[in-house]
């Protein structure tokens, strides 16, 4: 099993964009009242580290180049990584955008290789194709060879021999399990348990106890090198959406509604990207307080087009009634996917040939030639931005 992950991912990819921010402490954020996105090692040694406060980034590393995200760049520099990984074995289960398993045992004879030396691979070709580096864990277990690929960065690779496996393991700290966060470390530091090894030789059953029968029973067999999953390729993505923190209360419901429509072009955009449609449109509103509401709504048929997920998106927002206060964030998101080619159009007598489908493809053909910003709807042309 291999473990691939990239480094710092969207900040490198924002340092391969602008080379004279190479060496530099590079933060991604969404605005000032955002949180850190991702940032370069070099700002992580101040203590900067992904989902922290923008403002604490800030007074953590003054010096830094903080960097607005530019997601169509890290879903490109994701497809290229992707389509490496699938050149030199099909068995590949991606986690995220920057991260993925690969069972590489059935390659090896065919590649005349080994699993070192397919590591060393997929590094140098993820550097010469993508421009960026990765990390790689290579193991018996997918749990194993994900511990592996975090010890290994930035920009190396680890192989946990079955011989070293459960020296390496039980040395580690309960926290590098998969499962282990912050509350479950507390029980297990509080009952003692500050090593895997610790954790291993617990009674499994004192452990369950603890931690509950489910988690306990999990933690129990990854610390004691039982982890029998296969990789799974292909899985289906269970949502697509986009959020924006802004970088000032916002109050007004026009202000509101635009930045709605903005963020449905955005998600529906990725959907045709991916050959995905919705059945589901949610809506995620944080107001000052920090009070998160969600809605949802399932559409009469699955679909791919901005103006639908911001009609369903605009009168969730609208059925939330007045609020006492401004909002912080906005978001929307599509969910129940399903693949464009399995859906069936129902057409209708008085429909014209060409409709919204038809105009947001031709929109992201010019997009993809001549950026972003090519065209817009004409809503979102000449308003404020209250994105930053």
């Amino acid at each position: 099993m291999l473990h691939v992950d990239m480094d710092a991912f969207y900040a490198s990819v924002e340092v391969r964009e602008a080379p004279h921010l190479a060496g530099r402490a590079v933060v991604v954020a969404g605005g000032n009242r955002g949180v850190v996105l991702s940032a370069t090692y070099e700002a992580r040694k101040s203590g900067v580290r992904a989902a922290m406060p923008v403002s604490r980034a800030r007074r953590l590393c003054p010096e830094a180049d903080f960097v607005a995200p530019h997601f169509p760049l890290y879903s490109t520099a994701s497809r290229e990584v992707m389509a490496i990984f699938r050149s030199i074995t099909p068995l590949v289960e991606p986690l995220s955008l920057d991260e993925a398993f690969l069972d590489v045992s059935g390659a090896l004879r065919r590649l005349a290789s080994t699993p070192s030396a397919v590591a060393e691979q997929i590094r140098a070709e993820v550097h010469a194709t993508v421009g960026i580096t990765c990390s790689v864990g290579v193991a018996r277990t997918k749990s194993m060879a994900k511990i592996a690929s975090g010890m290994a960065k930035p920009d190396g690779v680890m192989v946990v021999p079955l011989a070293n496996e459960r020296d390496i393991l039980h040395a580690l700290p309960v926290t590098a399990l998969f499962g282990v966060g912050a509350r479950t470390g507390e029980v297990l530091a509080a009952h003692g348990l500050r090593t895997v090894g610790e954790l291993a030789g617990t009674d499994q059953r004192v452990l369950q106890q603890w931690v509950g029968k489910s988690s306990g029973a999990h933690l129990h067999a990854l610390a004691n090198g039982r982890d029998d999953r296969a990789v799974v390729p292909d899985s289906s993505e269970k949502s697509v959406g986009a959020e924006e923190t802004f970088g000032a209360d916002v109050h007004d419901t026009t202000t509101l509604h635009r930045e709605l429509l903005r963020l449905s072009e955005r998600t529906t955009a990725a959907l045709r990207r991916k050959g995905l449609r919705a059945r589901t449109v949610a809506l995620k509103v944080r107001l000052a307080d920090f009070t998160t509401m969600t809605r949802s709504r399932t559409l009469h048929s699955p679909t791919d087009v901005a103006n639908e997920v911001y009609q369903c998106a605009r009168d969730l927002l609208d059925a939330l009634g007045p609020r006492g206060q401004a909002v912080r964030l906005l978001g929307v998101r599509a969910e129940q996917l399903v693949t464009s080619s399995t859906v069936v159009e129902q057409l209708a007598l008085d429909a014209p040939e060409y409709g919204w489908r038809d105009a947001e493809k031709a929109a992201d053909v010019l997009r993809s030639r001549f950026g972003e910003l090519a065209i817009r709807p004409a809503t979102l042309l000449g308003g404020p931005d209250v994105s930053r």
